[in-house]
């Protein structure tokens, strides 16, 4: 990372933080509600200087690469109901499973690592619902067999760019910006 604070940050600037962070919070100097606020500001972040304070007060990390939980993370429901909502961490590829039973994913309060994010849906004989931010841009890449896909998408504003990939099987799924038609209270 550049000495000069006022250098529009990269990507790459705000992985490394993120690897820094990711490593705090392994290592118990953060606790997890600390990690998801500063990782939260570390992925918003314009300036290089913007970034410094995150990690001033913590070891640097050897690692290039960002931690395994930035990039991939699998979220598995079986014969249940999993609600995940509010302040939470998401990764770059989001895989939602399951199987008999309901998913319901709110990323519209959720951290987001980056500005685009991959959600691959594998559902069979379930329900997958997901919340988008009001301002994320939608792409749908994903098929159904026997079952129901409604994505709303389209573009709203200059958020996030969220691809909503994977099949789907006897099964319904739902990407929408809205909670009116579930229940996600």
């Amino acid at each position: 990372m550049t000495n000069d604070p006022q250098l529009r940050a990269s990507d790459a600037d705000r992985d490394r933080v993120a690897a820094v962070l990711g490593e705090a919070l392994a290592t118990g100097r953060l606790t997890s509600v600390e990690h998801a606020d500063r990782l939260d500001v570390a992925y918003t972040a314009k300036t290089v200087g913007e970034l410094v304070p995150l990690t001033r007060d913590l070891p640097e990390v050897s690692a290039s690469s960002p931690p395994a939980g930035i990039e991939r993370q699998v979220i598995d429901s079986k014969f249940s109901k999993m609600v995940r909502k509010g302040h939470w961490v998401a990764s770059r590829h989001v895989k939602l499973s399951a199987r008999f039973g309901a998913l319901i994913i709110d990323l519209s309060e959720a951290v987001l690592p980056g500005r685009e994010i991959t959600v691959e849906t594998d559902a069979r004989f379930s329900k997958v619902i997901v919340r988008v931010p009001d301002d994320a841009n939608v792409i749908d890449e994903g098929n159904s067999i026997f079952g129901k896909r409604n994505v709303t998408g389209g573009s709203q504003g200059d958020g996030p760019l969220i691809r909503v990939t994977g099949s789907s099987k006897f099964s319904k799924v739902i990407v929408t910006r809205g909670k009116d038609d579930w229940n996600l209270h």
